[in-house]
């Protein structure tokens, strides 16, 4: 059976919208543009091949689908741009084999502009066919939560937004077949500002809740405490809570390069994100002393090396900066995560315990740095010399909390 859909881009944002699809019977071809990495597990792979989903082998297979969606990564250049060198290689690829009638949605993470200045004219080039006209254009903005058990695709609802009404509503009629509830921009624009609403409103929350940590530590305020107080008000507020740092593919975009449109208070919570990890070592180094011990020399456990619980992601795990800087002030680094069976740090192997409870113990010092649901913290915390906790899960009393 010919797949009806193609899903350009198989990582933390295509492969969820490729699972969808085929839960919902759509044939679809999922097409690699790089060496993504996506979550399936054997059997689910086995589960989706036979359900209709089949593995992009030729560009030829992208001229044969109704539906085509690019989901490939957008990450952040050295200046802080945007690097928008995947979308370009995805848009000439499907350019080339573009028909008319199709429906191509982008849904990666882009500045507002970049569907009708960016990848519109790639595709009206590549194939001599006029979107709006000959086509269908629009961006949706990607809603991935891994390992969200209450949300996913089902009962997420889409926001698109088409280059003209015709186009919106035909990347309205396809997500219709995925989830419960479409909800229509007034255009591309917008549906891309949704995007970068709804990213930076996480990450300057998170650099707020951050810098109250550091606050609290400071004046001897519990802030776990604080937090489980305020949220009890029904209105006005929304619980986040601190931790090492802020990872994943969702980057906080500042518009760097498009003065005067850039969002200083984006740029700042960046900063104060970005020094998360720094705080980190700088709280263990300071337990350390006042244990009797240096850095220098010190067996430290890290638990946990994702940028999530409970999935195997590692993009932007701050986990990485910490074990950096604990090597460099001397520490004999470890870690432990049920998800990473190997780990590097400046290109060298990172020892991984195989015995949880052992290595706590012989640990100087013990950093929870995620949360994983398989971590039994209250047995932890009594097996620990010292155990940092920078997530605020271990019972009140049983360690030192960020």
């Amino acid at each position: 059976m010919p797949a009806d859909l193609a899903v350009i881009g198989l990582g933390q944002l295509g492969l969820p919208l490729a699972q969808a699809a085929v839960a919902a019977g759509i044939p679809t071809l999922g097409y690699r543009t790089g060496p993504e990495r996506g979550s399936l597990t054997p059997a689910e792979l086995r589960r989706m091949l036979a359900s209709g989903f089949k593995p992009g082998t030729s560009p030829a297979e992208l001229g044969r689908v109704r539906t085509a969606v690019i989901c490939v990564p957008v990450p952040m250049g050295a200046d802080g741009a945007q690097d928008l060198t995947q979308v370009e290689e995805a848009a000439r690829v499907l350019a080339a084999r573009l028909r008319p009638h199709t429906t191509v949605i982008l849904e990666s993470p882009v500045h507002p502009g970049t569907t009708e200045e960016f990848l519109r004219p790639l595709l009206e080039e590549g194939s001599g066919l006029r979107a709006g006209r000959d086509f269908h254009l629009a961006y949706s903005p990607a809603r991935v939560d891994p390992g969200n058990r209450d949300f996913g695709p089902a009962n997420i609802p889409k926001v698109i937004g088409g280059v003209t009404p015709a186009c919106t509503e035909s990347a309205a009629a396809f997500y219709g077949r995925l989830t419960d509830k479409v909800v229509r921009a007034r255009g591309p624009r917008e549906a891309e500002t949704v995007q970068l609403l709804e990213t930076n409103y996480r990450h300057v929350n998170i650099a707020l809740v951050n810098e109250m940590a550091v606050l609290c530590h400071d004046l001897g305020v519990d802030l776990w405490d604080v937090i489980r107080c305020a949220e009890t008000k029904p209105f006005g507020f929304q619980a986040f809570r601190p931790g090492p740092g802020v990872g994943g593919h969702a980057l906080a975009q500042d518009l760097s390069g498009q003065a005067p449109h850039s969002l200083r208070m984006v740029e700042l919570a960046q900063r104060v994100n970005h020094r998360m990890p720094q705080y980190v070592v700088q709280r263990a180094a300071t337990l350390l002393n006042e244990h009797g011990k240096s850095a220098r020399g010190a067996r430290v456990l890290l638990l946990g090396v994702t940028y999530k619980p409970d999935v195997p992601d590692q993009q932007g795990t701050p986990a990485e900066e910490i074990a950096r800087r604990l090597l460099q002030l001397g520490a004999h680094v470890s870690y432990h995560d049920p998800y990473v069976p190997a780990w590097s740090v400046l290109d060298r192997p990172v020892p991984r315990a195989d015995s949880l409870y052992e290595a706590t113990a012989d640990a100087d010092l013990t950093i929870l740095l995620q949360h994983h649901r398989t971590y039994d913290l209250q047995g932890l915390s009594v097996k620990a010399q010292l155990l940092l906790d920078t997530r605020g899960a271990t019972p009140t009393g049983a360690a030192h909390r960020l």
